[in-house]
């Protein structure tokens, strides 16, 4: 039977309690899955919308990393496989919703998360790459040091593909051969060229709905992060389930490889 009122509250006031005691991630990865999932158990006649009723969820969360301390968020809004397969009603859905979020909640005059955005922006309709240009530049100057990179027609092996493909053009124009780069690669010369370039690897990435894969999100700065997979559709993901999360992270030793 599930927690509710004085009981829940209870419950989340002293998990919140047993996280504070643990180390905390500086950076959290989000798959938020199981959007359509959620709306069908719902019984609602139209799966796309339960991607609405997850939108709103992503405000909870970034709530919920404010009060923690947590400054680093990256949500896999939607990857290029999505846009692909998906049929065009869903997909216009999807990007008329993203381009309501980012105006109305991320880009504000006080906001106080800078926005990032990782993804091939130019395969989007124009209206919703204007209106993710125009959050990354609204927040720009924000100062709470609070970052949410939306990861919005992405796919991991297409990170890693352009950012070698930079890397080899910034080669050229310096006049080194493909020789030389490869005589001097570096993780960190890979790592600059990525979408994420100048933010932290993610320590812990949460995925909902019960699936156990990453789906190609984040696969380069994903080497050492803890996974934690939780059983509750991205609409019906609760506090309670984040800071379980985050208690099981915080439980954890990290190796790196070592």
């Amino acid at each position: 039977m599930p927690l509710t009122g004085p009981l829940y509250a209870l419950y989340a006031r002293r998990l919140r309690c047993q996280v504070k005691r643990g180390p905390l991630p500086e950076h959290v990865g989000l798959i938020m899955d199981g959007n359509r999932r959620w709306a069908r158990q719902m019984g609602m006649t139209n799966p796309s919308l339960g991607h609405k009723f997850g939108a709103d969820r992503v405000d909870d969360v970034l709530s919920w990393c404010e009060t923690l301390g947590i400054r680093h968020v990256t949500v896999f809004v939607c990857s290029t496989e999505n846009l692909a397969r998906r049929d065009d009603g869903e997909v216009a859905f999807l990007m008329e919703l993203i381009e309501r979020v980012v105006t109305t909640k991320l880009a504000q005059p006080a906001a106080r998360w800078r926005v990032h955005i990782a993804g091939t922006v130019d395969g989007l309709p124009d209206t919703t790459a204007h209106a993710l240009k125009h959050a990354e530049e609204a927040t720009r100057g924000c100062t709470t040091g609070a970052h949410v990179t939306l990861a919005i027609g992405y796919g991991g092996r297409q990170e890693v593909i352009d950012a070698m493909r930079e890397l080899l053009l910034e080669c050229a124009e310096a006049g080194h051969s493909p020789a030389d780069l490869a005589a001097s690669l570096t993780v960190d010369d890979i790592a600059r060229h990525l979408y994420t370039a100048g933010r932290p690897d993610p320590d812990l990435v949460i995925r909902t709905s019960g699936e156990q894969r990453l789906s190609n999100f984040l696969l380069w700065q994903s080497a050492y992060a803890e996974l934690y997979f939780c059983e509750a559709y991205w609409p019906a993901f609760r506090e309670v389930d984040f800071l379980r999360a985050l208690r099981s992270y915080g439980a954890r030793e990290r190796r790196y490889g070592k």
